[in-house]
């Protein structure tokens, strides 16, 4: 079964939904939000577009909720299953009762088997949401998307050897030898920082040559901890680490530890091998003295700090702390990782004073225009993609109180975000602009909030262009399901506030939409990051960059975007006055 519904299937539940069981107009817009249906028929005017027919919003819904269609447990969800229900004879509705009873009541009258029906837990792809839909006539892709289990995640695997992977660039050869040089001279007491531009594979380089270092220590029960900030950052690294393991044909075999998400590792489980931890799950059971983390740090033979700049946060003082109770001053080896877009980073200048570490970056051939734009080498040889800037003018005008709207590591915070979601004016030039972008053409989204993710994704699906939207709220499987769909080329525009910023992979990415401001360069750079890739890691030749310019009257510090003057190289006005780029 796809995880995502074709358009036959969609049209199969749109003709069910209003054709045959005449779903009311009202009914829909509960389940589509007022609020939402309101800004929606607004936006729709200023575009000249007609109101909303019912079948309209119905396949709205249908594409917004996919699989998830008639997911959830909320009155209006509760109201369309309820209705649906309602539509059947007496022997349908008995039939699905007695197949689906509820436990501890001995219902004989159809008339009452209709409520406990409607409220029944609905476990995406279990028995009773696939005779649900089955009965109601609907394709089995709306009866939900149970989760394979050869997709679990185990708190523990051990991988086996044998795979291959494509060859380390030149630059990535001179960063992996200078990584092992500084680790054979100084041994346990490597500090080091390794920086790389976005796209430009650190995660690979450094797996590579902690594996190679490690190999005969995992073998003495030695571990190596790879700290990442989140879930789809560990996920990466893990994916990363069994390719590189088993093209190295070692063999032995290597076993991880899955040390987040609430994965519980026994003791009795404990070899050896390597650890992926987040932080705040290692923070966690530090405070909590737990066993297993205190033989894992005892016996650690070294640690590298993915997104290495939040280690100068109070959080990491604990670990290092309690490492340094359990191994002595001289620790062992730590490695941060760190993206920068070329330029002198005040972030990671900062991470090298701190640890006293080595700065390792990639050795560039001896050419003056490389000196002056380190990112021009990677974009000629094409590894990165070549970008191209825009900046859009929102018309909005806000005027705020730096000190009240801004957080500790430069970004706003959300009750200024939620402002600009809710402008009328700016989401109909986000749109009208998203308009022109091609159709078909691979583009990421970052909206100002969750709402505001889903209303554009609503907006964009309404005038016939497919999206969906995710956020941390988003269920798993129903991420993973829209990320594949967009990778697929079955979603143009994949909406999200707050996740697609590290661990995401995506890289024929050709537009990357910022409808959110932000002063914080590495919140930015992760951003655009996602479509950086060039054509010889598998990416594009280019990625066009948009970003929507408020009026943000009395900010101390720049927007990121302006920050980033030589990462675009030169900038020139248009004779379009609406808006300016950069390319």
């Amino acid at each position: 079964m796809n995880a995502f519904p074709t358009e036959q299937e969609i049209n199969t539940a749109l003709t069910l939904l209003i054709d045959k069981y005449k779903v009311p107009q009202t009914l829909l817009k509960e389940l589509f939000g007022h609020d939402n249906h309101r800004n929606l028929k607004s936006i729709l005017n200023s575009l000249h577009k007609e109101n909303i027919e019912s079948k309209d919003l119905s396949r709205m819904l249908i594409v917004k909720k996919g699989a998830y269609l008639f997911s959830g447990h909320d009155d209006a969800v509760r109201s369309l299953r309820t209705h649906l229900l309602r539509q059947l004879g007496p022997k349908e509705i008995e039939g699905l009762y007695n197949r689906n009873p509820t436990q501890g009541r001995n219902l004989t009258s159809s008339s009452y088997m209709l409520r406990p029906l409607a409220e029944k837990k609905w476990i995406m792809g279990g028995t009773w949401p696939r005779d649900f839909v089955k009965t109601l006539g609907f394709p089995m892709i709306f009866s939900g998307i149970s989760i394979p289990k050869s997709s679990s995640t185990e708190a523990v695997l051990d991988i086996e050897a044998r795979k291959s992977v494509p060859p380390l660039a030149d630059f990535q050869i001179g960063l992996k030898e200078r990584m092992l040089e500084v680790l054979k001279m100084e041994g346990d007491k490597t500090r080091c920082v390794v920086t790389l531009p976005t796209g430009g594979g650190k995660t690979r380089v450094a797996v590579e040559s902690f594996i190679e270092w490690m190999q005969i220590r995992f073998s003495e029960g030695k571990y190596m901890i790879w700290i990442a900030q989140s879930e789809e950052l560990c996920e990466q690294a893990i994916s990363c680490i069994i390719d590189m393991w088993q093209e190295k044909e070692f063999p032995e075999s290597l076993r991880i530890y899955r040390y987040f998400a609430g994965k519980k590792v026994q003791e009795d489980q404990l070899i050896g091998g390597v650890v992926v931890a987040s932080i705040q799950q290692l923070h966690s059971r530090i405070k909590s003295d737990d066993s297993v983390i205190n033989e894992i740090l005892r016996n650690c033979g070294a640690m590298i700090i993915d997104e290495a700049h939040h280690a100068v946060a109070p959080i990491y003082r604990g670990l290092f702390y309690k490492a340094e109770e359990l191994c002595g001053p001289n620790l062992f080896p730590i490695c941060g990782l760190t993206a920068t877009p070329g330029r002198n980073n005040e972030e990671t200048t900062k991470l090298v004073d701190q640890f006293q570490a080595y700065l390792i970056q990639p050795k560039l051939p001896p050419d003056s225009r490389y000196y002056r734009n380190p990112l021009l080498y990677f974009r000629t040889e094409g590894y990165l993609a070549e970008p191209r800037h825009i900046v859009y003018q929102s018309g909005s005008k806000v005027e705020i109180n730096e000190d009240e709207l801004e957080v500790a590591e430069g970004d706003f915070k959300p009750e200024f975000l939620e402002v600009l979601a809710n402008d009328e004016q700016r989401n109909q030039t986000i749109v009208r602009h998203l308009m022109e972008i091609p159709k078909g053409t691979p583009t990421l989204v970052y909206a100002c909030t969750v709402n505001h993710a889903e209303f554009l994704t609503s907006v964009l699906n309404a005038i016939g262009r497919k999206a969906a939207s995710i956020s941390a709220n988003t269920p798993k499987a129903t991420r993973r399901m829209y990320i594949e769909a967009f990778k697929k080329g079955k979603i143009e525009f994949l909406f999200n506030y707050g996740v697609l910023t590290t661990g995401f992979d995506a890289p024929k990415t050709e537009y990357i939409v910022v409808c959110r401001p932000t002063t914080s360069v590495v919140l930015y750079e992760q951003i655009v990051g996602r479509g950086l890739r060039g054509p010889k890691f598998g990416g594009t030749e280019t990625c066009t960059i948009i970003d929507f310019a408020d009026n943000i009257t009395r900010l101390g510090k720049p927007l990121a975007y302006r920050r980033f003057r030589e990462f675009w190289d030169n900038e020139r006005q248009p004779h379009n006055p609406r808006f300016y780029h950069t390319v």
